[in-house]
């Protein structure tokens, strides 16, 4: 793309030269096409989870993210030995390949909660990468409560599960699932008193 001129910098007795300055580069063009082919990829995976069809929506999110994955500098700068360097984007791209990477993390989140075997390892890996871009996002924050809670974690679980009650207090998904996180918290704590007494018996 031909840089900008600034004043004085015009060569003397020179054909004027077509600018390409008004029209997107390949690479440009490419990136958007892209970004395009990952947003509609997400939409047809949104579809699928709302006719319950998980598997089929998964399949899409996981395409969507592979194509961002290629334009991702966060990635390919960790990689960079090993392949080409990711294309610089503009702001506007930037963001749009967050937004679409969150979402898709976070739909693929509420899908393995809705299939018969869960991998609560992924629910909560997935959780974690959409609270590192929105800390904030009550989903997310209830399905990493529920993930560590399946996975033995009960404090952490409280802890995302208060958070998401912040934010949605008359959620009941989130109130049952925090009042399960207080009771194995309780059950936990009266199972080491019993171990400490066992210990140090009264003399």
């Amino acid at each position: 793309m031909a840089s900008p001129e600034t004043p004085g910098d015009k060569p003397m007795e020179q054909e004027p030269v077509a600018s390409s300055s008004t029209k997107p580069g390949p690479s440009v063009v490419r990136v958007d096409a892209q970004l395009q082919d990952a947003v509609q990829l997400k939409t047809e995976g949104n579809k699928f989870y709302k006719e319950k069809n998980f598997r089929s929506a998964i399949g899409r999110y996981h395409r969507s993210l592979l194509i961002l994955r290629s334009l991702d500098s966060d990635i390919s700068g960790a990689v960079k030995a090993f392949g080409p360097a990711a294309p610089i984007l503009n702001s506007g791209q930037e963001d749009l390949l967050r937004n679409t990477q969150v979402d898709c993390y976070n739909n693929l989140a509420a899908c393995l909660l809705q299939r018969e075997s869960i991998d609560y390892t992924r629910v909560l890996d997935y959780s974690l990468r959409v609270l590192q871009r929105r800390p904030g996002d009550t989903k997310a924050l209830y399905r990493a409560g529920v993930a560590t809670l399946e996975l033995g974690d009960a404090q952490s679980a409280k802890q995302y599960l208060l958070q998401a009650s912040q934010r949605q207090p008359n959620d009941t998904n989130v109130k049952r699932h925090l009042q399960r996180a207080e009771e194995r918290l309780c059950t936990e704590y009266q199972k080491e008193k019993a171990l400490y007494r066992g210990m140090f018996p009264p003399s």
